[in-house]
């Protein structure tokens, strides 16, 4: 099949032995991808519900990158299955249908919990609030945006993504959401319902004093766990919950003070509306992210430079809490410091630059970065000290890892930001990092078990910064261990379905995208809290006219740089040509100015000016390909290469 016939071609020659790393990716990519169907085969209905109850964003969260695994080769199948799971996901826990009404009580670790309808419209609503803010919300809509990287063309989706957006545009009546004159989300909690500004008091108590109060085993910390109310209470007595008119005051304040306005966390909204865009390339889309986001720049220059993690119903930051700027939902001053607001700021950033092409907007992110620099200390170990959280007595350096408040200045945000604008700036930044970081070995390839987690990047960094060259094979080594043995735990899980239900314990997710995203696509992992696909170059398959490298074929970023990117492309195969085509950008952002490689002649220059590349792979054969780059030089879209300008999604 000739797909797209004008593009530039470029024919690899040199016929050589698969590197290490090269066949590492396809026996990843194949051992995941049979690991995700035995999954789905052993733990859910046919239907794609799993026999298992817990939150809504935990439920979504079960197949979250199952299509991003098709999008570097993985089995077509992939693709069904996990929209299988999402629809079966989202029938579940609708509130008109009543699913599983006589089995709604489970145990989540020692807690009761009680399985909640709350989806209304196919989206998240405020019958479970603790559900309906933007570090769960934001977790569960990865399976969501995961959707478009397989098939940007399903008409349903297309439209829930607009119907998802149009609720923080203020086009959806049944969730009147956003305050167009002051440009605030109206609540830290919200949903397809509206606001949430009428909190239950075992919310109250769990958010003020953490844990979950309904747990027999509850016991509950001083104020300021989740929030806190001050300073119209500065001190928060044991057991007020006990004498009801106490309690009636404490639970009104909270909805004063808490609920009414907008924080910093809810930025990462901006995820689901550039996902609105990237469906549709609908302008109002785009302006609305760019005017969210300018309006939190304003409020960092109202606040001497910070962000404040509150503003009230007009905008002004503190305006419930006497100008404090601290206190509300996983804010700066909770036990989670700035670590929740810097996902939602990164997320943010990214959003407003991939839609505008606008550097400038990277400083929402770099201008917080500097904050925590700007007021670090020296410890005893003459390690880097940032600020962990902010105190009534100012900057508190004492974390006790009850939470993931630090000291260490994670490398997280650091790298997404960089990646996005590989800036020497930033590179230095990484670099002080870096020099006062006295307890870590950069060098030693790590990767941590969670879906959010930040290790591999120190790793990825010194790779790219040329101290670290057996990197690709080493981490690609331990994720393959990884997924080996995930994929023989499930394997040797005899137990059956009435036993897997009384056991109710958490599906386990056997698809590893964390190195293959850094190794093909030259990036850092998506942000995990609702961040959006990074990818520095994406690959699809031209002979198949799908995403993802065609069968064999591997592909490695091996180097970085603010105008240019160098990979290499091996077709492990021995029996057949293979065919792709290099996208710059995750979506299209970026522009291809010319390719340079060794051909039979020599090394060749060729123009290409364009989004995109083709490149033919014989069998056996290896390529080094380095491409120019003028980086988010264009307008992104979901589009595939053959699409054109406009997605062809039927019934819209």
């Amino acid at each position: 099949m000739d797909i797209m016939p004008e593009l530039v071609n470029v024919r690899a020659t040199q016929v050589t032995a698969p590197p290490p790393w090269a066949l590492l990716e396809r026996k990843l990519i194949s051992l995941m991808e049979k690991g995700a169907q035995m999954m789905s085969r052993k733990y859910a209905e046919r239907s794609g519900a799993w026999y298992w109850s817990d939150d809504l964003d935990d439920y979504y969260e079960r197949s979250h990158n199952w299509c991003l695994l098709y999008n570097m080769g993985g089995d077509e199948g992939l693709v069904d299955l996990a929209l299988k799971h999402w629809n079966a996901t989202t029938r579940l826990f609708d509130d008109r249908d009543g699913n599983r009404a006589n089995n709604m009580d489970y145990i989540h670790g020692t807690t009761p919990k009680r399985l909640k309808h709350n989806i209304h419209n196919e989206y998240f609503s405020i019958v479970q609030p603790e559900d309906a803010e933007w570090h769960h919300m934001g977790e569960g809509n990865m399976a969501f945006y995961d959707l478009a990287l397989g098939d940007p063309a399903i008409h349903e989706n297309v439209r829930r993504a607009r119907r998802f957006a149009d609720m923080f545009l203020g086009e959806d009546p049944e969730a009147p959401l956003w305050d167009a004159e002051h440009k605030i989300i109206r609540s830290p909690m919200h949903g397809s319902l509206g606001p949430y500004h009428d909190a239950r008091l075992d919310l109250v108590k769990s958010y003020l004093h953490g844990g979950h109060s309904t747990s027999p085993n509850w016991e509950p910390q001083p104020m300021g766990r989740r929030v806190s109310l001050y300073p119209a209470i500065k001190e928060l007595e044991p057991g007020w919950w006990d004498d009801p008119q106490r309690a009636e005051e404490i639970v009104q304040l909270f909805n004063h003070v808490a609920l009414d306005g907008d924080c910093a966390s809810n930025l990462t909204a901006t995820a689901l509306v550039t996902n609105a865009y990237l469906y549709t390339g609908d302008e109002k889309y785009r302006r609305w992210v760019v005017e969210y986001v300018e309006a939190w720049m304003d409020r960092i220059a109202q606040n001497d430079g910070i962000i404040p993690d509150n503003v009230g119903p007009t905008g002004k930051p503190g305006e419930h809490r006497d100008g404090v700027w601290w206190g509300s939902s996983c804010g700066w001053n909770s036990v989670y410091g700035w670590s929740h607001v810097f996902h939602a700021i990164a997320v943010a950033a990214e959003c407003a630059l991939l839609l505008t092409g606008d550097m400038g907007y990277l400083d929402l992110l770099r201008s917080q970065v500097k904050v925590l620099l700007d007021n670090s200390i020296t410890g005893e170990d003459d390690r880097l000290m940032v600020p962990c959280r902010a105190t009534p007595d100012g900057w508190d350096y004492s974390c006790k890892g009850d939470g993931t408040a630090t000291t260490n200045f994670r490398i997280y945000e650091l790298a997404h930001l960089y990646h996005a604008s590989m800036s020497q700036e930033d590179y230095d930044i990484i670099c002080r990092v870096r020099d006062g970081d006295r307890t870590r070995d950069w060098n030693k390839v790590e990767i941590g078990a969670v879906r959010a987690e930040w290790y591999s990047e120190y790793s990825r960094f010194q790779y790219y910064d040329g101290k670290n060259p057996d990197w690709p094979t080493r981490a690609l080594e331990l994720q393959y261990q990884h997924a080996l043995e995930a994929y023989h735990r499930m394997e040797a899980d005899e137990r059956t379905v009435p036993e897997i239900i009384a056991d109710n314990l958490e599906p386990p997710n056997p698809v590893f995208t964390k190195v293959l995203t850094q190794v093909m696509f030259g990036s850092p992992q998506y942000m995990y809290h609702s961040g959006l696909l990074r990818a520095t170059l994406r690959y699809f398959d031209r002979d198949r006219a799908r995403p993802g490298l065609p069968l064999d074929v591997s592909a490695l970023v091996d180097s970085l740089s603010a105008d240019s990117v160098g990979v290499q492309l091996v077709n492990t195969g021995r029996h057949a040509s293979r065919n792709l085509i290099l996208q710059a950008g995750a979506f299209g952002e970026h522009q291809l100015t010319q390719v340079s490689y060794d051909g039979r002649d020599g090394e060749r220059v060729v123009p290409v000016d364009g989004k995109y590349l083709a490149v033919e792979l014989p069998p056996s054969t290896a390529i080094r390909l380095e491409l120019g780059l003028r980086r988010f030089a264009n307008q992104p879209s979901y589009a595939f290469p053959w699409h054109g300008d406009t997605i062809p999604v039927p019934f819209i």
